[in-house]
């Protein structure tokens, strides 16, 4: 064995093993970063009415009725607010799922960027396992299918 052997092998041995560690660390935070498809969701008989006749005819799966989801705001430390949102229906269709929202006479939706990611945005991100949220408007008899990505702020 040459004078430098040792230090060549230890340098090899090395570079496995941060290249093992950072491979490892890797996997890891993919494998946390993954959750289960609508896990908090449970499957229910959703009652028969417009909507779902609609839904079921454009080929969607009903999965569950009206979900309420309670938020807890802290406002300065100081003062705790209360509220709720409310997803209609969840569907599923071809192995995506889809919060449902419904149009509301008082409130029409404006199709524009601003607007739809003002009003909709918030059910994919309530529930990021689903692959977008229909739009359904009874009064045209339509569902538009709005699905988000959120590109990367560094580009």
């Amino acid at each position: 064995m040459q004078s430098g052997d040792g230090f060549v092998i230890f340098l090899i041995v090395l570079l496995i093993g941060a290249w093992l560690y950072f491979y490892i660390r890797a996997q890891m935070r993919r494998t946390v970063g993954q959750t289960a498809p609508l896990d908090s969701i449970e499957e229910e008989d959703v009652p028969e009415d417009d909507v779902t006749v609609l839904l079921e005819e454009e080929g969607y799966r009903l999965v569950c009725g009206r979900k309420r989801i309670p938020i807890t705001i802290s406002v300065n430390d100081e003062e705790e607010l209360h509220s709720r949102l409310y997803i209609d229906y969840m569907v599923e269709k071809d192995g995506l799922y889809y919060a449902v929202k419904l149009s509301r006479d008082h409130k029409p939706l404006e199709i524009s960027g601003s607007a739809i990611r003002d009003r909709l945005l918030v059910y994919q991100l309530a529930y990021p396992q689903t692959s977008g949220v229909l739009y359904v408007d009874m009064l045209e008899n339509h569902i538009d299918r709005f699905m988000f990505v959120l590109d990367d702020a560094n580009d």
